[in-house]
């Protein structure tokens, strides 16, 4: 099963010694069991699994409504059903409610083992045509597949097709744009109008008006009328951005129309009718506000019917070689650049750097060291941070600024030659006298930086 990392499966029975069982099974086929001795306790332990696997007779709760239950949150999650010899009847009921499989008791541990292997290799391709579903309806990449990315993904994927208020939380630059443009591509909005509004950006006199639109003279400046994101984003999805900036009066007004669906334009003496999907985002704890009354409590849970974390990036470092590689391509195609590249040493420094501003710091240095290189093979020497990286093997980086003005001088030095040398095929005299330097000069530098076949002039 082509997986990056261990496949975990919640194992459910109400009987510990087949709970035993079963958990060796999965350990000794490389997989992390997850234990329940009930239904319920089964749907609480739900988040992260790639499978199920549950006995069919349990108090309260059985098997097949377990199934019910289970794809009412996640209907790509498969569940193996374990029924006893000669139960062909209920069998069949597992199958009607959704069971991937059924198998009997007692069973064969290699039976099982397939079974579950086929399960958990539906469930990956599943997963896998929907990103490439929603990457077509993006037009981009969607990167990360680490285990906390791939369950925040699994999560879009679930909550996207039903029509509820989202709201997504992370600190900035962790990509909570790119979430919230996914769920509208997942939803049944897709072929609406995706309109974002920047919260923090407006003050709250003049959001009201951009939100729910204004009628002519409503305002000192109000000269015509104008409608509102709410009534552009009709038939679609409004991203409210920042959301926990919105002054207290405005916050009234959306709350208004999350219950009601209809919008008041200011100055207007009638209100109108709005089929809009709200997905707000925040880089606050906005559940904190509410409880500090710095924020409606009421306008909160309206918010956060589901709230999805976006993971900082340096809980998914594991993911920081991909994302490099793909701004790497997309800003060398954007440059005119043919093939662009980043050097093994390069990532592994960017991997064990800190980035405080997340995915968007990320992107940002590599763009710069893209713009700054000649195409090719990007070296390590072109990130500021490696030399501190190296310097203490294991220590966590500097933040931006603290290093020494030489250590950045020296840095884009090296990027200006070799990008010099690589605008003239690798002429060292031509080089030197666009640097405005000797070529003695210049060989000196190529030595210093550790540029390869530094002594010789491709001149001749």
């Amino acid at each position: 099963m082509p997986r990056s990392d261990v496949a975990r499966v919640l194992l459910v029975d109400d009987e510990p010694a087949l709970l035993f069982t079963l958990s060796q099974l999965l350990k000794s086929r490389g997989m992390e069991p997850v234990l329940a001795r009930s239904a319920q306790e089964a749907l609480a332990k739900l988040d992260g699994v790639d499978g199920v696997v549950t006995d069919y007779s349990m108090p309260g709760m059985d098997g097949v409504q377990l199934v019910q239950a289970v794809h009412e949150r996640d209907e790509s999650l498969p569940v193996v059903m374990l029924t006893a010899h000669g139960s062909e009847r209920i069998a069949v009921r597992a199958m009607k409610s959704g069971a991937y499989e059924y198998v009997t008791k007692p069973f064969d541990i290699d039976e099982l083992s397939l079974v579950l292997d086929r399960a958990l290799e539906a469930r990956s391709l599943r997963v896998q045509n929907r990103r490439l579903t929603a990457e077509k309806a993006l037009g981009r990449a969607i990167v990360g597949d680490s285990p906390p990315m791939r369950r925040l993904l699994e999560a879009v994927n679930r909550i996207g097709p039903k029509d509820i208020t989202v709201l997504i939380r992370g600190e900035t630059g962790t990509g909570k744009e790119l979430i919230a443009s996914l769920l509208h591509a997942e939803s049944r909005r897709a072929a609406g109008p995706l309109v974002r509004f920047n919260c923090a950006a407006i003050p709250g006199e003049l959001a009201e008006a951009e939100l729910f639109g204004h009628v002519r003279g409503a305002f000192t400046g109000a000269t015509q009328s104008r409608r509102g994101f709410f009534a552009e984003a009709n038939g679609g999805t409004l991203v409210l951005d920042e959301v926990g900036e919105l002054s207290a009066s405005v916050q009234a007004k959306l709350l208004r129309v999350l219950q009601e669906g209809e919008i008041q334009p200011v100055g207007a003496g009638r209100v109108e009718k709005v089929d809009v999907r709200v997905v707000a985002s925040t880089n606050r704890d906005l559940a904190a506000d509410a409880r500090a009354h710095r924020f409606r409590e009421d306008l909160y849970y309206r918010l956060a019917v589901v709230e999805l974390i976006v993971p900082p990036l340096h809980d998914h470092r594991e993911d920081i070689p991909a994302l490099a590689a793909e701004f790497a391509r997309r800003y060398g195609e954007r440059f005119g650049m043919t093939g662009v590249r980043l050097a093994p040493d390069l990532i592994e420094a960017l991997q064990r750097a800190d980035w405080p501003g997340n995915v968007r710091q990320l992107e940002n240095a590599v763009a710069r060291m893209v713009a700054l290189s000649g195409g090719g093979e990007i070296a390590v020497a072109a990130f500021p941070g490696a030399a501190a990286i190296a310097a203490e093997p294991g220590a966590e980086p500097p933040p931006d600024g603290t290093l020494s003005l030489r250590e950045q001088v020296e840095a884009l030095e090296r990027n200006v030659i070799a990008r010099t040398l690589a605008s003239v095929a690798g002429n060292q005299s031509e080089a030197a006298r666009r640097l405005g330097l000797s070529r003695g000069s210049l060989i000196d530098r190529l030595k210093k930086y550790g540029f390869a076949g530094n002594g010789a002039d491709s001149s001749s």
